[in-house]
This record gives C-alpha cells, structure tokens and sequence, in this order.
C-alpha cells in the first residue's frame, strides 16, 4: 500500500477568508496601489526618518521595518485606536503573527558571532542576544500589540511569503485563530548583500486576514480572497493543485521572467515582476504579491489574480489563487464542462 497521499494538497475553504488590513514599510512606494507600478520613486516610506523613535530603541532593522508595516496594516484595518496610542482593539487572544523572512536577523547572528570570536560570550550585551532568536520579529509584533494568539515566523525560502499567508490561512480555517497579522520582511544590510550577491532594499508589507464573515460583522472593507494555494516539486503542479487551470480566469500573473515556462500563463492579460522593479525580496516576495492583488481589485481591473513563487532553479515552487472580495462577483475557477 502506497504511503503518498493524492489527495490535492489546498487549503481549506470550510471558511472564507479575505484580506482586511495592508501596511507597507517599502522604500519609493506610497500605497500599495503602487506596486502595480511604475513605481513613484520618491516619497512614501523613509528609512531614515521612519525607523527612529523611543518605540523601536534596542530593536534589530527587521522587527523595526516590520512593525511599522503592521501599525499600517492594522490601522488600515481597523483594528487600532486611531484616537489614542494605537492600541490594538481585536481580540487578542484569538489574534495570530505569522512573519516570512530569510535573512531578517542575519545581520544581528553575525555580529554575535563576531563577537564571541573576538572577546568570548562576556562581551555579548544582552540588549542584543534577543535580536539572534530567528523568532525576534514575530515576537516583537506580538509584544507591541499583546497579540496571544499563534507566533509563527517561516524562512522557507523563495515560496517563503506565499506560504506564510497559507499556514495564517489555515490557522483561521482550523479555528485556531479569528484574525491573522501576516509579515513580509527583508532588512538592506552588508550582510544580506554579500549573502545575496547584491544590493538589496529594505522592504516590509503586512497584511491582515480574517473571516469574511466576520469582516462582514464589524463592517471592515475586504480587499481580497484568498482562494487556493499549493507548494509542489514545480510550477505546473503547484498551478493545477492551487485550482489554477481554467483558461481566462487570470487577469494579473505577479511571477517572474523564470516562471515563464509556465505556458498558460503567458495568456494572462498583465504580468508583473515586483523583483524586477524592486530588486531581491526573498521572503517579503510573497507577501507584497498579496498586496498588488489587492490594489489589482480595488483598481476595478477584471480577473482573478495568480501569484508564483519559485522554479526550476529552486527546490520548489508555490502558487496563490486570489479572487475579487466577496461584495463583487468572480470568474470562475472550475474546469469547464465538455458539452
């Protein structure tokens, strides 16, 4: 008897959930509707101005770019008092912090490590020794907010982004959590540009997921649904298990020039490469696609969206369906009959 399961490996959908919240931290870019491009390239978000303040003092650059990604986020959503110190007005129990990042504290390990060599472990300061826990920024989301709910950072890699928003799903779905703070987040640094062989940019976006019901309830504005999602070996499997086959039914492909072997997506009326505009994001890649489909449905633009992460340069690869928020009709995403 075979030990594979066939079963289709996509999230479950017992429970609708869609995208309440969005906050981005990304340099040259206002609003999320920016990621449609082409980018501004001046305002919006400043390093260095945005990430000082008594609030994110002994703080590593990733947790201080994440955290005011998901002051963003929530605000946007509604979740924070816009009228006294932005405390969190959720449930906090029930509320989930799910952080992708690959390289977030690689700076701050190195450094650590620098100094054992150089002094042994008595010149650590331990100000600094939180900052080598690969959990520091989801922890200090967390902190900031008194969220108590899941605490969950993924660094998995290119598909990193897309399947943090996966498993925010499933806790939502499994009753696990009633709302879900998902972060992007990859900080610009000596380190991460001589592990990733080039210059990179900082760069953070959250978002925030609920039930649609109870974004209905509380009379929140969905943004997006998250529909359906897989990780697989390759991208024409992922595409099939994430019910992404029915021709027509993409009008946004957020993927790269690598993806495009893809065949059927090359009849998606647009296709952005936010790597391509923005440089390597790594981790915050899945997460800021998200996003851009947002700003693709509040754009008025038609169609489902796809975002795609990995390929055959990669030991795998993850695709995410989105479709139009509930209050507006959608294409459909089943196979069709044959007369």
């Amino acid at each position: 008897m075979s030990t594979h399961s066939t079963a289709r490996p996509t999230i479950p959908s017992t429970r609708e959930v869609v995208v309440t919240g969005i906050g981005l931290a990304l340099p040259g870019a206002a609003t999320y509707g920016d990621l449609l491009g082409p980018l501004p390239g001046a305002g919006g978000f400043d390093p260095a101005s945005a990430l000082g303040g008594r609030e994110l003092r002994h703080k590593d650059r990733a947790s201080r770019l994440a955290l005011r990604a998901a002051g963003s986020a929530l605000h946007n959503a509604g979740l924070t008092d816009p009228y006294g110190d932005g405390a969190f007005m959720g449930v906090a129990d029930s509320t989930a912090v799910v952080v992708s990042t690959n390289l977030g504290n690689a700076d701050s390990i190195c450094a650590a490590t620098d100094t054992i060599a150089a002094q042994g472990v008595r010149g650590l300061s331990p100000l600094g020794l939180p900052q080598t826990s690969s959990n520091v920024i989801t922890g200090w989301v967390a902190i900031r907010y008194r969220l108590r709910g899941p605490n969950l950072t993924l660094c998995n890699g290119v598909t990193s982004g897309l399947d943090a928003l996966a498993w925010a799903r499933n806790l939502i779905v499994a009753g696990r959590a009633e709302t879900a703070v998902v972060v992007g987040v990859e900080p610009a640094n000596a380190v991460t540009a001589k592990l990733l062989g080039e210059q990179s940019t900082d760069a953070a976006v959250a978002i925030v997921l609920e039930p649609a019901h109870a974004a209905a309830s509380r009379g929140a504005r969905p943004r997006a649904t998250l529909t359906g999602y897989a990780r697989a070996r390759d991208l024409a499997t992922a595409l099939t298990r994430a019910g992404a086959t029915e021709q027509g039914s993409v009008g946004l492909w957020l993927g790269t020039e690598a993806e495009a072997g893809a065949g059927r997506l090359l009849a998606a009326p647009r296709r952005i490469d936010l790597e391509a505009q923005l440089g390597p994001l790594s981790g915050a890649l899945g997460v800021l696609q998200c996003a851009a489909a947002a700003a693709h449905f509040e754009s008025g633009a038609t169609g489902n969206v796809l975002a795609t992460a990995g390929g055959p340069h990669h030991d795998a690869a993850a695709a995410l369906l989105l479709t139009p928020p509930p209050t507006r009709p959608r294409p459909s995403t089943q196979e069709p009959r044959n007369p």
